[in-house]
């Protein structure tokens, strides 16, 4: 790559890795005519991300609204909670959701919107005018699809001579043969995004892996959102699942915390069930300040990696939002929901103190999901996993880790975790069911 080396020294501002790069003078200096306006709308609030925000800025005394499609959720079930509402889903029936959104606004004086999930922020920042009232502290939609469009930022990352995957970039599967030429296997089929608009509808997407061209020419042709939309195909990167999140303004990222995942659900790779807080890989800080600074982004955003053997930190993808592991960095020190909440509202960050290293999270349901998986060997798998099925359950019955943390369950907020469970327990039977009533053939 080109540019000069990246060192240590280079992220070393005042106070450590996840503190404010502003000098003294000039830290975030706003208007405080709107500083009054204490209530918060969080969208989305049967997500973790939504758990993790609400007790957050409710523990700091700040009036909390929770509001999803559904009316039992995460988030409303804490003690942190104030208040909650339902909504029209924004995918079936987006009048109805600005509508209910609106009027529930201006009926409970919310000052701050913080959607959680892809389509619901996309959505608030698509149809930012009618929320004007409010104050929405991410950045402009243009902004927000330059990061959450994987083809997008893949192709930008290009541009800034960035480490990412090799990566052929399809837009017909008819193209198949000819751009696949020499592709080594495995290899990962990437959706140009995680949610897409299909056909009048809203599907959802995920990753999938294929071992020989034969397979792949299969997966492409089975899923909609590539056989009927661009995609990616990439090498597969062996390594480790970090994260740097960040917090921008206007451009400029200014806080800083990393994490790398220890175990993930489903275990070849996605979401975190396992984490630890760790010192940012200074490469990978120079990547993610490249990123967001081209693209100008206002608000949080986590940006993900696979650092290879060999060091090296490969761009995976950006989402201009909370993320799942957010209670990790809340409780290392970094409280990503109460900062947004205060540039929002023009308050004065301050400096954030340097966070801990080696604090452990643990979102408890996901990870004996996790191991289910493994036990019964379920999905495809572009390698063996490192770990077999003794040790897998040596690990998972490891609840006493040092400085380990739970996620949902935590004692002095319990009925958010017995939710997750009835839900659990409810999608289980529902699945069992309709198995059992499957005809057989």
């Amino acid at each position: 790559m080109n540019g000069q080396p990246v060192t240590r020294e280079m992220f070393a501002f005042e106070g450590g890795i996840g503190t404010t790069i502003s000098p003294p003078d000039t830290i975030l200096k706003r208007p405080d005519s709107r500083a009054k306006l204490d209530s918060v709308l969080i969208l989305d609030g049967n997500t973790r991300s939504a758990l993790a925000a609400t007790r957050s800025l409710g523990m700091k005394g700040v009036h909390v609204v929770v509001a999803d499609e559904i009316k039992r959720t995460l988030a409303g079930a804490s003690r942190y909670c104030s208040d909650s509402f339902t909504y029209p889903s924004p995918a079936s029936n987006l009048e109805g959701f600005l509508e209910t959104v609106k009027k529930e606004c201006s009926r409970r004086g919310i000052g701050v919107i913080l959607p959680m999930t892809e389509l619901s922020t996309s959505t608030v920042l698509r149809h930012r005018e009618e929320f004007e009232s409010l104050r929405v502290p991410f950045g402009e939609l243009t902004a927000f699809d330059a990061l959450n469009d994987k083809w997008r930022l893949l192709k930008l990352a290009q541009q800034l001579n960035l480490p990412i995957p090799k990566t052929q970039f399809v837009r017909e599967i008819s193209s198949l043969d000819e751009l696949c030429k020499g592709l080594k296997f495995p290899a990962v089929l990437k959706p140009y995004r995680s949610m897409i608009s299909s056909h009048g509808r809203w599907i959802a997407t995920s990753v999938q892996y294929a071992r020989s061209m034969e397979e792949l020419k299969e997966i492409a042709a089975r899923y909609e959102y590539f056989s009927q939309h661009p995609f990616m195909i990439q090498e597969y990167i062996s390594g480790q699942a970090e994260g740097v999140f960040v917090l921008c303004d206007h451009g400029k990222p200014i806080v800083f915390f990393a994490h790398r995942r220890l175990r993930e659900r489903p275990p070849t790779g996605g979401v975190s069930v396992l984490s630890e807080s760790i010192e940012p890989n200074p490469e990978a800080l120079r990547v993610t300040r490249a990123i967001l600074e081209t693209v100008e982004w206002h608000g949080v955003a986590m940006v993900e990696f696979k650092v290879s053997a060999e060091g090296t930190p490969y761009l995976m993808e950006v989402n201009g939002r909370f993320w799942g592991s957010l209670q990790l960095a809340i409780d290392a020190g970094v409280d990503f929901p109460w900062l947004l909440y205060q540039m929002a509202i023009g308050k004065n960050l301050g400096k954030v103190k340097p966070y801990i290293t080696g604090i452990k999270c643990r979102w408890l349901l996901g990870d004996v999901v996790s191991l289910w998986k493994v036990l019964i060997n379920s999905g495809p798998r572009p390698r063996p996993l490192p770990f077999g099925k003794v040790e897998s359950i040596v690990q998972f019955l490891n609840f006493n880790e040092k400085a380990s943390r739970y996620e949902v369950n935590r004692w002095g907020d319990l009925k958010p975790f017995w939710l997750e469970v009835r839900q659990y327990v409810t999608e289980l039977g529902s699945s069992f069911v309709k198995r059992v009533a499957r005809p057989r053939i």
